[in-house]
């Protein structure tokens, strides 16, 4: 079991690095914009990540063998804002506007969400999955349409728009309604995968709320406290 799921962590860290470091070469030959760059980050490393449990058993030892991978990431992430670990292109790739301190804002945020839900959660409930591909899909479709296409802001909060706004809850409806139904498709939740829909749909509506109020760098943390307290009520 431990040598199955050794192998599992490799392909894991193997994956989820490759889409790190093809974002960051990205960024820096300046083919997408760090914006863009790091929501495309953002939206496709959480996906990655969750559909390689698939590859894990059901040993006590196997979510924390997993976690290693966001933790690992998260650390590189830690290091780097700290100014410890020089890599322009993650920089380039993760910041707004260049300053490696902002990794240690929305970034590392993400990565500790990850390694506390995939601890707490793992494959034992769709809690801790819903929640990251809220995170996932909704934050980063959210920013991406709302910068470029978002021209109507949201009364109570001018930083957002109701374009993004549309964007947080398709985003992040799709990404976990996909997700969950692999899921579900491959044994691990029990079917039908009809019932899972209402409480996603509820789930990725109160996340899209929380996504709207005026707190700037936290919505990472706000929007998956949400989806997951919501989670344990519908799920």
């Amino acid at each position: 079991m431990l040598h199955n799921n050794l192998l599992a962590l490799i392909i894991t860290f193997v994956l989820a690095l490759a889409w790190l470091r093809l974002n960051d070469f990205a960024a820096h030959r300046g083919w997408v914009s760090s914006p863009v760059s790091r929501k495309i980050i953002h939206a496709g490393t959480g996906p990655i990540f969750v559909l390689c449990w698939l590859l894990f058993d059901a040993a006590p030892e196997a979510r924390f063998l997993a976690a290693l991978v966001p933790f690992a990431i998260t650390l590189q992430f830690l290091l780097v804002g700290l100014g410890i670990l020089c890599d322009e292109a993650s920089v380039k790739a993760m910041s707004r506007t260049g300053d490696r301190r902002e990794i240690l804002r929305g970034p590392l945020y993400y990565g500790i969400i990850f390694v506390v839900l995939t601890i707490v959660y793992w494959k034992d409930s769709p809690i801790g999955m819903t929640a990251l591909m809220l995170m996932c899909g909704g934050d980063g479709l959210a920013d991406i349409l709302g910068r470029h296409y978002g021209k109507t802001r949201l009364p109570w909060n001018k930083d957002k728009s109701w374009l993004g706004s549309l964007g947080m809850l398709l985003g992040g409806w799709i990404f976990s309604a996909v997700v969950l139904g692999i899921f579900v498709a491959a044994g691990i939740f029990p079917g039908p995968f009809s019932a899972y829909l209402l409480p996603v749909t509820l789930i990725a509506l109160a996340g899209t709320l929380v996504e709207t109020l005026p707190l700037k760098d936290i919505d990472n943390i706000t929007v998956t406290l949400a989806a997951v307290l919501l989670g344990h009520i519908l799920f």
